[in-house]
């Protein structure tokens, strides 16, 4: 099967693990917190399926003076997957900013792929989640795997959860994340370290092995998901910022059946 026939299978996939792993991610990488002087402050990413480029994405940060903070921003198809179906995306968190560390209070996405659409928010409350509102409600089948109470407290958001202080040692982390729908845990461990360079930043970037590793929230023997957590090569690099003295994703390589679909930053720490 050549690239051509194959592109509807595989943005047909992508729209399946966007909306956790693909959209989560890319949310994360935005959410870099401006520094003190700072309270504005956008990002922009390109996100491809092997070399073709299948997403574009930009977001906003604002931080208001009592340190309460907003990320918002908007995903969308790129290229030759818009040609085939329009998936779209409108994503934000508010939280409070607590020492160096974002907390969220609210999650919400917007999800769209062709017709169907759907949105998640979550509440939480010192990391706990207090509830979770799906439009439409999700049909569970079966084999459902059914989010539990214990994997309810703790939880990371799917936007601030990728953003460490200065000093953290980011490839020593597990992180409990919760979008809406799935629970999961992304576990880091060191991989060296890489140049990078893009608008805003140029040097070291830490790199950080992640396996990835289903909890709850998740329909059982889904292939996407099963390939995901049995594979070895995913990896997040991080950069840091010197501004805003924390750690953010500039670059992640997310394995797939059709191939790696990588996110880089074409702007970081630029406003």
């Amino acid at each position: 099967m050549n690239g051509f026939t194959s592109c509807p299978n595989k943005v047909h996939f992508m729209a399946h693990l966007g909306k956790r792993i693909f959209i989560s991610t890319v949310a994360a990488l935005m959410a870099i917190p401006a520094g003190a002087s700072e309270i504005v402050h956008r990002t922009e990413y390109r996100v491809s399926l092997g070399i073709l480029t299948i997403a574009r994405a930009a977001f906003l940060t604002k931080i208001e003076d009592d340190k309460s903070y907003r990320v918002s921003g908007d995903i969308s198809s790129a290229g030759l997957a818009d040609l085939v179906t329009n998936i779209s995306a409108k994503t934000s968190v508010d939280g409070v900013l607590r020492g160096d560390r974002l907390q969220a209070s609210r999650y919400y996405l917007y999800y769209k792929s062709g017709k169907r659409a759907r949105t998640y928010e979550v509440r939480y409350s010192n990391g706990n989640i207090t509830s979770t509102t799906v439009k439409p409600p999700r049909r569970l089948p079966k084999n459902w795997v059914n989010v539990p109470a214990s994997d309810m407290r703790s939880v990371l958001d799917p936007i601030s959860g990728l953003i460490f202080p200065g000093d953290a040692d980011v490839c020593a982390q597990k992180l409990p994340i919760y979008d809406g729908e799935m629970r999961m845990d992304l576990v880091l461990s060191p991989k060296g370290a890489q140049n990078f360079s893009t608008a805003g930043f140029s040097g070291k970037a830490t790199v950080c092995s992640v396996r990835f590793v289903p909890r709850s929230g998740y329909k059982k023997g889904r292939s996407d998901i099963d390939y995901l957590s049995k594979s070895s090569r995913m990896e997040i690099w991080f950069a840091k910022s010197d501004t805003a003295n924390v750690y953010a994703p500039v670059y992640v390589r997310i394995p797939t059946q059709y191939g790696p679909v990588t996110i880089t930053a074409v702007k970081y720490g630029a406003s």
